[in-house]
């Protein structure tokens, strides 16, 4: 959507969110970065003039959630809000908690039964092998890894992010959001599954796909398992989800992931142990709402678009269904995470096309009218 700003005649301001160092951490809420957005971009209108100028926020994932929580918090501020892959109502008691898993698995499936089998099956391999030092050393040994390493579990984590991750980027086109990927690559991952000769090790499946999006430019001689550096600074996200974005997930046995239940008690425990805080279970829906969400909003919300590809894990938190003519959801089949913000290609498909000149549409809508309105003052 970066893509667009000229046609509005528009400035492009991208804002920072603030207090992602370590020690900084005690400042990072939802609430602070709206203020902070609030307050700079009021002050940007002062600076430059136009102070009557409208304004549209956008965002995805996590910037979609504050997107629409800043129109519905400073209305006054922003005349309308794109907030794409927003997993709004991924929280306590509102989504069900296996929703995301569920979804990573149906894209999985959706591809190759077979492929789905590989991965369902490799967990249980997993457990079965490394249950000794011997074991672990030929398990390091299958996945290349840089030191051998001294649990399972994190060979684990190691495949379970590759394949959650790339149901997430499942884009069109080739792409470098997260890793460098080809287009489609949850087909891809499959394809190499698939093509494995009968009886071929499942280890050796399940490597080879986690491969496509750990070292899909055949760069990687060897692959940090334990440890290493923070490429995506998650650290911050990781408090947040400690403090006020407390997001229960588990996995249901249809899905291609061990079967797991969620205990509040061990993730606050946790949280108390990494960080020294307890999670605000309920903080985030007392501040922003969630629940009944259709009727609260069609009550006192307005120009919110609600964007979603149903292939995107997350979905599952976001709102799908329109709640008002002015608060839409634009939810596409194959669409992947804030597919619709990336820039626009030759190779993009029709669909994507069609959502991105929707959206284009709705917000001149909210323009003219604002501008009509302030005509009228």
């Amino acid at each position: 959507m970066f893509d667009i700003a000229p046609n509005f005649g528009a400035l492009l301001v991208f804002i920072e969110h603030r207090y992602t160092s370590a020690d900084m951490l005690g400042y990072l809420t939802s609430t602070r970065a709206l203020a902070d957005f609030a307050i700079l971009i009021t002050s940007l209108k002062q600076n430059l003039s136009p102070v009557d100028a409208p304004v549209v926020v956008f965002g995805g994932s996590y910037g979609g959630m504050l997107a629409s929580w800043f129109r519905l918090k400073y209305p006054h501020v922003a005349i309308g809000a794109l907030a794409s892959s927003a997993p709004i109502l991924q929280f306590y008691d509102i989504t069900p908690w296996s929703s995301f898993n569920d979804v990573v698995s149906q894209d999985f499936k959706s591809e190759s039964l077979n492929c789905f089998s590989v991965i369902k099956a490799v967990w249980d391999v997993l457990d079965e092998r490394g249950s000794n030092e011997t074991g672990l050393l030929e398990l390091s040994k299958n996945f290349r890894t840089c030191k051998t390493v001294h649990s399972v579990s994190r060979l684990g984590l190691w495949l379970r992010a590759a394949f959650t991750t790339t149901a997430m980027v499942d884009y069109p086109t080739p792409a470098n959001f997260m890793m460098n990927l080809p287009a489609y690559p949850v087909k891809e991952m499959c394809k190499i599954i698939d093509t494995f000769p009968p009886g071929a090790d499942v280890i050796d499946k399940a490597f080879a796909a986690a491969s496509l999006y750990y070292n899909y430019t055949g760069d990687q001689k060897c692959f940090e398992v334990e440890g290493g550096d923070d490429p995506h600074a998650l650290h911050g996200w990781g408090w947040q989800a400690c403090t006020e974005m407390f997001m229960p997930m588990t996995v249901s046995n249809e899905s291609m992931f061990p079967p797991s239940s969620f205990m509040p008690e061990k993730r606050s425990k946790g949280c108390f142990m990494f960080y020294g805080v307890r999670p605000r279970m309920h903080w985030i829906t007392t501040q922003y709402g969630g629940h009944k969400i259709d009727k609260v909003l069609k009550r006192f919300g307005s120009n919110i678009i609600f964007s979603n590809g149903m292939r995107d894990p997350w979905s599952g938190g976001g709102v799908l269904k329109k709640i008002s003519s002015s608060i839409i959801a634009l939810v596409t089949e194959k669409g992947a995470h804030h597919l619709d913000l990336r820039s626009a290609t030759k190779d993009d498909p029709d669909w994507v096309v069609e959502q991105r000149r929707q959206e284009v549409e709705i917000i001149h809508g909210w323009i003219d009218q604002y501008n009509k309105d302030i005509a009228r003052m």
